[in-house]
């Protein structure tokens, strides 16, 4: 053991350490209900977390026991969590463990069900019991004697990590509470404690704080300890900010975590986070109405809320925490985990602490210590299951109401069904079947052909979801255009219509018969799949289809000859004449370097793991269009893509470029770092794609070598704010994108046009927040006979924009991809002086550089990986890239 300081004294050259210390001694003197100052990492008594009437049972271990050391003293790796809920369960009869899946690290995904043993053994009858509240075509169950559910959720961003800390302490003071009143709350209640929502994102930050952890521990907001290496420990394996996908389902964790929630459906949800260091403590209500979203019921965020409201500030009075509430943070978007349950008739907290990133940091008016953290989260949680408990049949009874209302206002609406479906597209009709599904949502068969504003409707590739259900507030989620805003500021999007993200056809039905057959309760297979017919000419693949990405890249990667349809045509297959659009393959038998029979095997298992149908065609004639033999059909380079990454780079955009390569086409991208930039040999890859983030500062000379790559005859692809950097770097040759390119309107409304106008002080963040578009959806004019635009069947698609840039048309008439309309805005809020500088400004160009081009996104095709809808066009990019002319 060292002896150069003593455990009392681990800082002693500090004067703020020594204040802190003194005010530690001064609070364990007198006792834990006026500890108001912080205690330091390795020093933290239990009586310093629990309040002092409390007990345990000594046959079951404390977190602190088990680990080895003091909850607080280091960051708990996630295995040892884990190991610490089975040692609970182990000894507790109050505790069963569920696993309810993997992350893509392959690290469990656990949950606790806490409960009294008499609810234990009668657990799925209760579990079914509580989902007829729910059903309002069931019975309602005896709310009196019902449980209420409440889960307990920890830790969605990994580097928040006080919230997992105290996951283990309340399921210990749970588990191993004594006395009446713990046992009480057990049998009225059944907590179901997710101590880590993004186990991969915290074991990545719990490593960099413990390897930084200093012995004094270092209070220097600039120490490293504090100053996560990118991409941080937020966010998921593939850099996704997990409490955004509670709508789209895109990543595991969430899949995982929403399929057992609807096994549930608890009444009660909490969602533990932290926020700067210079802050202090949020609990709800967020902001007033403003914020509220408007399909849910109003006393969500008033009656229901305020004993909570009540409950927290009196439990951090106690311990004198300062804190605020009704500022900055809003539930109107549906996808977050706080407010998600608020669309399934439970109630949704968000829980901010002031982070000490790390085990202690200097704030601007205070040392913040990892235990101090703890402290508070673990006693707004332990007001949330007193509370939770007193105000049970309240809660109860307002699930039952909030489904059964949801007929009654549904009989009001003025849509009594939605119908959606592509012919052309069956793979992503599935896709956005399967997440109306796994929503619960009620969805039917559509049984006849129907066509609605010149959109055809076919029986057997479309489908009908009624507004008239259980779900009814889900379904206008996902379909609903919104344009009509209380306010004008928002924390995150304010568009969330995924039917516009899918970019599928889908129309409201008005009021009257509604043309539905059986109801779909699982999402259908392809039929013969992996029974391709053998050919000894070619083998074709309709490039509207979302798999056909991964076919093309499966079959490139087989080193076999694969060619695109400049031009449609239509031709006889073993299966009946067939029409394929521009971008489909041609697989010709001819020039490849295998035998039939082994291109036929490579065919058939491609079939089967890509998911759609590859035709056989026994003859290169055409019955229309162009011949199988002729020049427009042109040979595919096989994509051989880079990414820069690394401090400077949105980690958010370049995970969504990764993302939907890992998992739409199978095909690796190389991630460099920029700090690597001098090792890369440019020469050895032929596409480069840039998100956004800040390259002003790479080297001149990588930028030179990069403008010859380029002209060489490579693509580079630039998204978002990567393409504003591509335009002002002098890689771009359009003298009309150089001079033109431009901002949106920062003048706050009202202002006006013949001179200063004057504002008062308090009103510039609202007036300036109004013209940011937060998150809103547009239309656009795809061409979709350029290479860019292959597979798409209608002009009209929708984009998602974030971001104030405007891209200006370019000079060539035939290299602005995608234009917004005169009148562009579908969803979400947008000032009318943004929406007018928005009209016929550019969303997708390509410039040509030399032999090669820049393809330039305005907007992010991969927003948050739920916009297939626009995923297409990056594939485009990647794969027809090379193919890309200046006519």
């Amino acid at each position: 053991m060292r002896t150069s300081h003593s455990p009392l004294f681990p800082l002693t050259l500090h004067r703020p350490h020594l204040l802190l210390l003194a005010g530690v001694l001064l609070a364990l003197a007198l006792g834990p209900a006026s500890a108001y100052a912080q205690v330091l990492p390795g020093q933290v008594p239990d009586h310093y977390y629990f309040p002092a009437d409390t007990t345990f049972d000594p046959d079951i271990p404390s977190p602190s026991e088990f680990l080895g050391y003091d909850v607080g003293t280091y960051h708990t790796r996630h295995d040892r969590i884990v190991a610490y809920f089975r040692e609970l369960a182990r000894r507790s009869d109050r505790v069963a463990l569920r696993d309810i899946g993997r992350t893509n690290e392959f690290r469990p995904m656990i949950c606790a069900i806490i409960t009294s043993p008499h609810n234990h053994a009668n657990l799925e009858s209760l579990r079914r019991s509580h989902l007829a509240l729910s059903d309002p075509s069931a019975s309602e169950p005896d709310i009196e004697q019902h449980p209420v559910v409440v889960q307990l959720g920890y830790g969605v961003h990994g580097n928040e990590t006080s919230s997992s800390e105290v996951a283990m302490l309340q399921a210990y003071a749970l588990a191993a509470g004594q006395g009446e009143v713990a046992e009480q709350r057990l049998r009225a209640g059944i907590f179901l404690v997710e101590p880590v929502l993004n186990p991969d994102g915290r074991d990545r930050h719990t490593q960099w704080a413990n390897m930084h952890r200093g012995d004094p521990l270092v209070a220097d907001p600039l120490d490293r300890e504090h100053n996560e290496a990118w991409p941080g420990g937020r966010t998921n394996h593939y850099w996704f900010d997990l409490n955004r996908d509670w709508l789209p389902l895109t990543q595991i964790e969430s899949r995982n975590r929403v399929a057992f929630y609807h096994r549930w459906r608890p009444n009660l949800v909490t969602d533990v986070h932290e926020m700067g260091t210079d802050n202090t403590y949020f609990f709800e209500p967020t902001e007033p109405v403003d914020s509220w979203n408007p399909l849910v019921p109003e006393r969500v965020y008033t009656d229901l809320t305020a004993p909570f409201r009540d409950a927290y500030a009196g439990t951090l009075d106690d311990i004198g925490t300062l804190y605020f509430t009704k500022e900055i943070f809003d539930n109107s978007y549906p996808g977050y985990g706080s407010t998600y349950p608020n669309m399934q008739g439970g109630l949704g907290f968000v829980f901010e602490q002031a982070s000490a990133r790390g085990h202690i940091q200097q704030s601007d008016s205070r040392l913040v210590t990892f235990p101090y953290t703890i402290r508070n989260q673990l006693r707004t949680s332990m007001a949330t299951v007193k509370t939770v408990i007193e105000e049970r049949e309240t809660l109860l009874q307002h699930q039952r109401d909030f489904f059964t209302s949801a007929l009654a206002e549904a009989d009001d609406f003025p849509v009594s069904a939605y119908v959606f479906g592509d012919a052309d597209n069956p793979a992503r009709t599935r896709s956005f079947l399967d997440l109306l599904l796994r929503h619960q949502i009620d969805v039917y068969q559509l049984d006849q052909n129907v066509e609605y504003n010149g959109t055809q409707f076919s029986s057997g590739t479309a489908y009908v979801v009624p507004t008239r259900q259980a779900q009814y507030r889900m379904v206008r989620t996902m379909f609903e255009r919104v344009t009509s805003f209380a306010d004008s500021v928002f924390y995150d999007t304010s568009a969330w219509s995924m039917a516009l993200s899918y970019g599928l056809p889908h129309h409201g039905i008005d009021r009257g018969p509604v043309p539905r057959g059986e109801q779909v309760t699982e999402v259908p297979t392809t039929d013969g799949l992996g029974e391709v017919p053998r050919s000894s000419y070619a083998y074709l693949v309709n490039w509207t289809e979302d798999p056909a990405a991964n076919v093309l890249h499966t079959l490139l990667a087989h080193d076999l000859t694969v060619k695109a349809a400049f031009e449609p045509f239509e031709v006889q297959t073993a299966n009946g004449p067939a029409a394929y659009p521009r971008g489909s393959l041609l697989l010709p038998i001819q020039p490849q370097s295998i035998s039939t029979d082994s291109l036929h095997r490579i065919v058939e298992a491609t079939e089967r793991t890509a998911g759609m149908n590859i035709d056989a065609v026994p003859t290169g004639f055409a019955r229309s269009g162009v011949d199988l033999g002729s020049p427009a059909f042109r040979p595919i380079e096989h994509p051989r893509p880079l990414m820069i990454v690394g401090d400077g780079v949105s980690s958010y955009e370049a995970g969504q470029v990764w993302y939907v390569l890992d998992t739409r086409v199978d095909m690796p991208i190389t991630k460099v770092d920029r700090t690597d930039l001098g090792r890369v040999h440019l020469p050895d890859y032929n596409t480069l794609v840039m998100v956004s983030g800040q390259y002003s500062d790479l080297p001149a000379t990588f930028v030179e070598d990069l403008r010859r790559w380029i002209e060489a005859g490579n693509t580079l692809i630039t998204i978002r704010g990567a393409t504003s950097w591509a335009v002002t770097s002098g890689l771009v040759n359009d003298t009309t994108l150089i001079d033109n390119l431009d901002t949106l309107p920062a003048t706050p409304a009202g202002a006006e046009d013949d001179g200063p106008t004057r504002y008062d002080y308090a009103s510039a963040a609202d007036r300036r927040g109004a013209q940011r578009i937060g998150g809103a959806i547009f239309e656009t004019d795809l061409d979709i006979t350029h290479p860019l635009g292959f597979g798409f069947t209608r002009r009209r698609v929708p984009v998602y924009r974030d971001h104030e840039t405007v891209l200006p048309p370019t000079s060539n008439p035939f290299s602005t991809v995608a234009q917004y309309v005169e009148t562009p805005r579908l969803s979400g809020y947008a000032s009318d002086s943004n929406r007018d500088a928005l009209a016929g400004s550019a969303s997708l160009v390509v410039d040509q550089v030399g032999r090669g081009r820049i393809v330039l996104f305005a907007d992010n095709p991969n927003f948050r990986g739920m916009w297939p809808g626009t995923g297409r066009l990056f594939f485009n990019a990647l794969f027809f890239g090379s193919q890309i002319d200046a006519p």
